[in-house]
């Protein structure tokens, strides 16, 4: 049992960061930025890397994913270097067609997604940019839904065909 642990202490060292992604990754590249049968067009953009399996769990998702490394933050004493220059430079280089921000619901994931959306129009990349829709989770009850979740959901609420 130690001689495992010690193993996969030892593999943990030879994890780097996808130099184009910035996800999780063995070699210069992640498993998703070496996938050709990914969307090469569209860029999912995520706090952490964690949040990329989070996304790839539903399957719903075939795009490339860019990790910011944070949010911003107005803390004087946490100082975080977001990988936005280097969004703006893929966006533009790799030809991307679509931009999804998929910051966390929280107040510094949505002042980061509005920075992250007016850097984008800003730089004069022609792109769509989306948000994640929010919302009640399936399967909850309205009565335990917070006011914020459900005036999210009131909001992006959709017309049933």
């Amino acid at each position: 049992m130690t001689e495992e642990f010690s193993e996969n202490l030892k593999e943990l060292k030879n994890l780097k960061s996808c130099q184009k992604c910035f996800n999780i990754a063995e070699g210069n590249l992640c498993e998703i930025c070496k996938n050709t049968k990914k969307e090469q067009k569209i860029i999912c953009v995520v706090e952490e890397p964690l949040d990329i399996i989070s996304i790839e769990k539903t399957g719903a998702y075939r795009g490339l994913y860019h990790v910011l490394g944070g949010t911003l933050d107005y803390s004087p004493d946490k100082q975080v270097e977001l990988k936005i220059p280097e969004l703006l430079g893929r966006i533009k280089n790799e030809k991307i067609k679509e931009v999804i921000i998929a910051t966390n619901p929280t107040t510094e994931g949505d002042a980061t997604a509005l920075y992250l959306k007016k850097k984008i129009k800003d730089s004069g990349n022609n792109v769509k940019i989306s948000r994640l829709a929010k919302g009640l989770a399936t399967g909850g009850d309205i009565e335990y839904a917070d006011e914020a979740t459900l005036s999210a959901a009131l909001t992006n609420r959709r017309e049933m065909i």
